[in-house]
C-alpha cells in the first residue's frame, strides 16, 4: 500500500494552493475568534478530503480556482460539524489534543461552529459557487439526519443491518461523497458528477466499518480491544452481525451489557469474544470489501490515468490504515 505522503507528493503544489485560499477564508479581525481559527489550523490532520477534491477534478484535467474553494468549503463545514460534535459529545480532546470546547466552553464553541458553517457559505455564494453549495449542503443536511437517526435507533438497540447502512450511508458516507462530487463539479467540460457520488459513497461506507472494526481490534498500549463504541451505546455491524447468530439468551445479555454495562471491563471483554467466536469481525470485514471493491469498480468505468490510479489508493488507504 503506498502511504498517504506518497500520494500527496503529485498534487503537493495544488494542496499548498489549497491551505492559501482555506487560509484567507479564516483571517478575521476579532481577536478571539482569530486565536481560535489558528489553534484549529493547527491540526491539519491526514488531508483526506482536500486530497480527494482535487484528484476528482484532476480525473478530468481541470484543477482551477473552483476546485480549491470547494475543498475549502468541505473543510469549513466540516470542522464546524466536529466542533459541534465535540460540544454534543461532552468531549474534551479532539485527535490527541483539547477540543475547542474544553478550552473555551460550549458557548464559544458552538459559536465558532457557526462562524465556520456561514464562512463556508459565503465562499461559495461569493464566487457563485452554486452547484458546489447545492453538493455540501445536501451532505450536512444528511450527516445531522444520520446522526439523529442513530439517536432515534440507539434507544431500542436492536437495529437491523439495513438501517445501519442507512444511518452510515448518511453520517459518514454522505460528506466523503460530497468531495468526490464536488472535486467533479468543479472541473471544466462534460463530467458525470453522479458516478462519481456514488464511487465516494461507496468508499466513505467502506470507510465507516472499518471504523466500526478499530474497536475491536487490539489498541496500542493495553493490547486490548478499545470498546470505545461499545462505552457510548453505539450499534456497529460485527455487534449487529453477532446478535443475529446467538442464542436469545446471549442475544439479551449482550444488549443488557451495551445498555447497562458498558463500563464493566470483564462483561465488555466477554461481549467483544462473542462478536468475534460468531463470526462478526469476518463477516463486517466481507462487507467493508465488497463496499470498496464496488467503489473501484465504478471508478475504473473512467479512462486510466495518474490521477484515477491516486483515487484508487485513496479508496484502498480508507480501509487498510491504522487508526
Amino acid at each position: 500500500m503506498n502511504s498517504l505522503n506518497e500520494i500527496k507528493r503529485p498534487v503537493a503544489e495544488e494542496l499548498a494552493a489549497f491551505q492559501k485560499v482555506f487560509r484567507n477564508s479564516v483571517k478575521l479581525k476579532v481577536p478571539l475568534l482569530d486565536v481560535i481559527m489558528r489553534y484549529i489550523l493547527k491540526a491539519k490532520g491526514k488531508q483526506m478530503r482536500p486530497l480527494i477534491v482535487i484528484y476528482s477534478a484532476k480525473l478530468f484535467n481541470s484543477v482551477n480556482d473552483s476546485t480549491y474553494r470547494a475543498a475549502t468549503l468541505i473543510e469549513l463545514m466540516h470542522t464546524a460539524t466536529l466542533v459541534h460534535d465535540d460540544v454534543v459529545d461532552d468531549s474534551s480532546q479532539r485527535r490527541g489534543r483539547f477540543s475547542i470546547n474544553a478550552l473555551w466552553k460550549n458557548k464559544i464553541a458552538v459559536l465558532v461552529g457557526d462562524y465556520l458553517l456561514s464562512r463556508g457559505l459565503l465562499v461559495a455564494l461569493e464566487y457563485k459557487e452554486y452547484k458546489i453549495l447545492d453538493i455540501v449542503s445536501r451532505a450536512v443536511k444528511e450527516m445531522s439526519e444520520g446522526e439523529l437517526l442513530q439517536i432515534e435507533k440507539a434507544r431500542k438497540l436492536d437495529i437491523k443491518e439495513d438501517i445501519y447502512y442507512e444511518i452510515i450511508r448518511k453520517k459518514t458516507a454522505s460528506l466523503i461523497a460530497s468531495c468526490f462530487a464536488s472535486g467533479a463539479a468543479s472541473a471544466s467540460g462534460d463530467v458525470d458528477i453522479e458516478k462519481m457520488r456514488k464511487i465516494g459513497e461507496l468508499a466513505g461506507m467502506a470507510f465507516q466499518i472499518k471504523d466500526d472494526l478499530f474497536d475491536f481490534s487490539k489498541g496500542n498500549n493495553t493490547g486490548k480491544p478499545s470498546g470505545i463504541d461499545i462505552k457510548e451505546k453505539k450499534m456497529t455491524l460485527p455487534l449487529i452481525y453477532a446478535l443475529n447468530q446467538v442464542s436469545k439468551s446471549d442475544k439479551r445479555k449482550m444488549i443488557n451489557i451495551v445498555k447497562r454495562y458498558n463500563t464493566n471491563h470483564k462483561k465488555v471483554d466477554w461481549l467483544i469474544e462473542m462478536v468475534v467466536q460468531s463470526g462478526g469481525i469476518q463477516y463486517a470485514t466481507e462487507k467493508m470489501l465488497e463496499f470498496m471493491n464496488a467503489s473501484i469498480d465504478l471508478l475504473h468505468e473512467f479512462p486510466d490515468n495518474e490521477a484515477r490510479n491516486s483515487l484508487e489508493q485513496l479508496i484502498e488507504f480508507t480501509i487498510e490504515r491504522k487508526k
